[in-house]
């Protein structure tokens, strides 16, 4: 059964270091995990000169591009709308734990990552898809479960006790309906 959980917090709290560390960790566990993060900014998995680049440029709707080692399909949204994060997920083959970064303000559970050289507020107090903390400051506030944000196997276990399964996660951003 796949289960979801994002992490959420401001840009420079360290969402995408901690991901990185925490892969390996549920690896040693024996849990697949995949991962889903959300772009503000143009971006591009391609680059010019290359044959999949140019087949974009010249229109396809959808590139796959095969080897022996991976496999990776590019779709371009070609003015449509942004798809919401309940069809992303649609998207990923079986996996044990889809690990969101971004989608911050959609109703999935999530796990805040807080850092004080930030100098930002907390996110918990005004969202309560919020389920845990994790955070370098010596005293936080102790409404929700807590992890420091340099413990990852304390932090892992917070995300697997709090991730829900993918069809509670998909029902959920499903009845919040369009963002």
């Amino acid at each position: 059964m796949t289960r979801i959980i994002g992490l959420a917090g401001w840009s420079g709290a360290g969402k995408t270091t901690l991901i990185a560390k925490l892969i390996p960790i549920f690896n040693q566990r024996g849990v697949s995990v995949s991962t889903l993060k959300h772009a503000h900014h143009a971006f591009d998995v391609d680059r010019p000169g290359k044959d999949s680049f140019v087949h974009r440029e010249a229109g396809a709707m959808e590139v796959l591009v095969a080897s022996v080692n991976r496999w990776a399909l590019m779709h371009e949204l070609r003015g449509a709308r942004e798809p919401r994060l309940d069809e992303l997920l649609s998207h990923f083959s079986p996996v044990e734990l889809i690990l969101i970064e971004g989608f911050r303000t959609d109703p999935h559970a999530k796990i805040e990552v807080h850092r004080c050289a930030n100098d930002k507020p907390f996110l918990h107090p005004e969202d309560p898809d919020i389920r845990a903390l994790v955070t370098d400051m010596q005293v936080p506030p102790a409404r929700l479960p807590l992890a420091h944000l340099d413990d990852t196997g304390s932090i892992a276990d917070l995300i697997w006790d709090l991730a829900l399964p993918l069809d509670e996660t998909l029902s959920r951003l499903r009845a919040a309906g369009p963002a």
